[in-house]
């Protein structure tokens, strides 16, 4: 059996803590999926969303595939064609339905796939109802965790193809207050010692009984950081506006190569979801059409667009490895921490808020310009669930701290996202950062 990146660093569990841990992960699927009518469950409007339904149908099929095959003798599988169906992309497990036409799959109906998602609950409560080895125990973490990927990719996908219809959708009513119309708090600077800096996650086998990590965050190793400064929180929706007004989105000196081609080709004038009616700026949200608010984060912003941003304002974009000191740095002060003033999918508030921008994690995810490449020494599981990070250190960049609908027991400091740099339909942001300026 292959090992992955939680098999040595978790430890054996109790059946029942364990059981109780998988199935409130599940149901928060279900939980995040009660607001939408019968028509909501199957859009896709490009081929990088997937439905909500497939979705739900999708993270089954994980624990079907990983645990339920390998470790119950005699499982037999809910439908025989699911394997192909909800494969996302591996391919030691066999072929798989095309990703660009999974919004063509009217059948299973969604009343189908949650009689396949209860179906699976129900043997895996059988199968962790009982002694639960470290193996098990680590691969049921890691579909946990995979669940919970999915589902902030459930809410980013699903406020995508909500955009699309000119009736402005709405997925949940907010009952706070939009816009605040308090000033946007100024930027600081947060300064930081260079040197030589531990990051990442120790490698497989090197600590007993420690915190999930996955193995993209593998192994543990020195950098070299030369003294820098990081803003003390992202830039805003003020920020951004200054940026148009002043012909950012037309001024090519600001711009990467690839950048100023996406601009040109796809006519990029603003944020993704931002719209211009009657002189007056909004902001398509999973609450409904809203009035631009000034001090809100911005989000949805491209890697290209992030960058050109913090050339304007005379600045960059860290590194993964400065903004991983800066999380290590700050949570040791307790001046900012992992849960206590950052904004989470548990707050039910599905737009980063004006009120939690000054935390490193939450809010929006933060581009970094680093690589998604893998650290040295680093290697992927054997076999088809190694397939999960590896093969994707390709051509991406990565990104950094959660968002708003990132489930709190996730991240950490170690944490990497990533994501091709034209992309913007995450909750993606920026936060800039500048070399020692003593």
């Amino acid at each position: 059996m292959a090992k992955t990146a939680a098999t040595e660093a978790m430890p054996a569990q109790s059946p029942s803590s364990l059981c109780a841990r998988y199935m409130d992960v599940r149901q928060c699927s279900e939980r995040y999926c009660a607001p939408l009518n019968i028509e909501d469950y199957g859009l896709q409007a490009v081929a990088e969303t997937s439905p909500a339904k497939w979705h739900l149908a999708h993270t089954s099929w994980f624990f079907e595939t990983f645990l339920l095959k390998p470790y119950c003798p005699g499982y037999t599988p809910f439908h025989p064609r699911f394997e192909y169906l909800f494969n996302s992309y591996y391919n030691g497990i066999g072929e798989q339905f095309p990703r660009a036409q999974r919004g063509l799959l009217s059948r299973p109906t969604v009343e189908e796939i949650y009689a396949y998602r209860h179906a699976v609950d129900k043997a895996m409560g059988q199968l962790l109802d009982g002694q639960v080895s470290k193996e098990i125990a680590a691969r049921v973490e890691l579909g946990l965790q995979h669940e919970m990927q999915h589902q902030e990719l459930f809410f980013t996908d699903l406020k995508y193809n909500l955009a699309q219809n000119p009736l402005h959708p709405i997925y949940m009513p907010t009952e706070k207050a939009w816009r605040t119309d308090e000033e946007p708090q100024d930027i600081c600077w947060n300064s930081f010692e260079g040197g030589i800096r531990l990051i990442g996650s120790p490698k497989i086998g090197e600590h007993e009984n420690g915190p999930f990590c996955f193995d993209n965050e593998t192994p543990q190793h020195r950098v070299l950081v030369e003294p820098f400064s990081l803003a003390s929180r992202p830039l805003n929706n003020a920020e951004v506006l200054a940026f148009i007004e002043d012909g950012g989105y037309n001024n090519p000196t600001l711009w990467l190569a690839d950048g100023w081609a996406k601009v040109c080709s796809d006519g990029w004038q603003h944020p993704l979801y931002w719209q211009h009616i009657d002189g007056q700026w909004f902001e398509f949200t999973l609450h409904g059409l809203q009035a631009l608010d000034p001090a809100r984060p911005a989000c949805h912003l491209s890697a290209y667009e992030a960058d050109a941003l913090a050339r304007w304002y005379d600045a960059r974009l860290p590194t993964e490895f400065e903004w991983e000191t800066a999380a290590n740095e700050l949570q040791k002060t307790n001046s900012q921490n992992n849960g206590v003033s950052s904004q989470f999918v548990d707050q039910g508030h599905y737009h980063p808020s004006a009120n939690h921008n000054e935390s490193l994690f939450g809010g929006v995810w933060q581009w970094t310009s680093s690589a998604y490449s893998p650290y040295r020494g680093y290697q992927a599981a054997a076999g088809a669930i190694g397939e999960y990070n590896g093969k994707f250190m390709c051509n991406q960049l990565v990104l950094r701290g959660g968002s708003c609908v990132s489930d709190r027991r996730q991240l950490r400091a170690s944490y990497r996202n990533f994501f091709y740099p034209a992309d913007r339909w995450q909750f993606s942001g920026v936060r800039i950062a500048r070399d020692r300026r003593d």
